[in-house]
């Protein structure tokens, strides 16, 4: 794999590991209800449960930018992808794709769905595939602009799926 590459992924990560915490931050209370409805954890370990995970989020997305610990962060952003996937893959295996997913943040409601999971278990699988080893290069000034563009690209293209999915129930309603 390409350094430029390489850089892509892990800098997509952190943004959208970073973001991710960020916003559950925001909406903390939210964050928590949306854990709860999961019935993953038990209620009274929701609120310590829910703060491990935006701690969590938002270490991998600062450790994926200190090359020292990329490694594991990557390992552990594919771990944690996984989990997610996990958890909305047990609730679709429940009938509960009703609940929210807690992708939007406070943004908005967010309906459990396969495409969730297989969202989920590709960028897991990009995590792993960013652990591979680079080849080493300089960077020139192009590959600053490429990563740049590159990385604002990936984060505009999670956005659209994301919205996609979302809408996905209601477009299928609508075509009856």
């Amino acid at each position: 794999m390409d350094t430029v590459i390489a850089l892509v992924v892990v800098l997509s990560l952190a943004l959208l590991w970073v973001v991710a915490a960020v916003h559950k931050i925001r909406g903390f209370e939210v964050f928590a209800v949306v854990l709860a409805d999961y019935r993953l954890v038990p209620a009274r370990a929701t609120g310590a449960c829910a703060a491990a995970v935006i701690a969590l989020e938002l270490g991998l997305g600062i450790c994926l930018l200190i090359p020292a610990t990329r490694s594991l962060a990557l390992a552990g952003s594919a771990l944690l992808l996984v989990a997610y996937a996990a958890a909305i893959a047990v609730n679709l295996h429940r009938g509960r794709r009703f609940i929210d997913c807690g992708c939007a943040g406070v943004a908005g409601h967010q309906a459990l769905s396969g495409w969730l999971v297989a969202r989920n278990l590709l960028l897991a699988a990009l995590a792993l595939a960013a652990m591979l080893p680079v080849p080493a290069r300089p960077l020139i000034w192009l590959d600053a602009i490429t990563v740049a563009a590159a990385v604002g690209a990936a984060a505009l293209l999670y956005a659209v799926s994301n919205r996609l999915i979302a809408n996905g129930p209601d477009l299928a309603r609508l075509r009856g």
